[in-house]
């Protein structure tokens, strides 16, 4: 299943929750839910900035080579999420908006403000499993308030 973020943003996009496995950004529901996600920005900076030092080194030109590391257990034990953020700002929210309605696919759902979206994540697993019956995705705020009932059944974010 596919989630769709549209509405009030300059770049309609069309996400797909089953290749996040492969992101980086990727993290643990029990990393976030006891605070250890830090790690998570702080990895990004770190390595834009050795790639920073080392271009203007002349070390290591740039290429377009992928690695990917997946570790086994995240794929087939461990609850995984990412944050909604960078979705967000690829979307390119205009000035206005305000709010952001998460919704299943009939158009029901919940809305949130747009700082309450920004700070949150999608969890895309439970267990090493798909969403398949209560997805594609799950909002949960980045304060963890509603660890216990996410928002689920998510297939459209639109932001008004």
């Amino acid at each position: 299943m596919i989630v769709r973020i549209k509405g009030n943003v300059k770049h309609p996009i069309t996400l797909d929750p089953g290749v996040w496995i492969f992101d980086d950004r990727r993290f643990t529901l029990d990393a976030f839910f006891s605070g250890d996600v830090s790690h998570v920005e702080h990895k990004e900076v770190k390595a834009l900035g050795d790639a920073w030092d080392n271009q203007r080194k002349g070390l290591n030109p740039q290429s377009n080579q992928n690695i990917i590391h997946v570790d086994k257990k995240d794929l087939t034990e461990n609850s995984l999420a990412v944050p909604l953020k960078p979705f967000l700002d690829n979307a390119a929210l205009n000035d206005d908006a305000e709010f952001v309605h998460l919704m299943d696919g009939s158009g029901n759902g919940s809305t949130i403000t747009k700082q309450e979206a920004e700070s949150g994540i999608l969890a895309f697993s439970k267990e090493g499993r798909p969403l398949k019956d209560t997805g594609p995705v799950h909002f949960y705020f980045g304060d963890g308030s509603n660890e216990g009932e996410p928002i689920t059944h998510i297939e459209v974010i639109e932001i008004v």
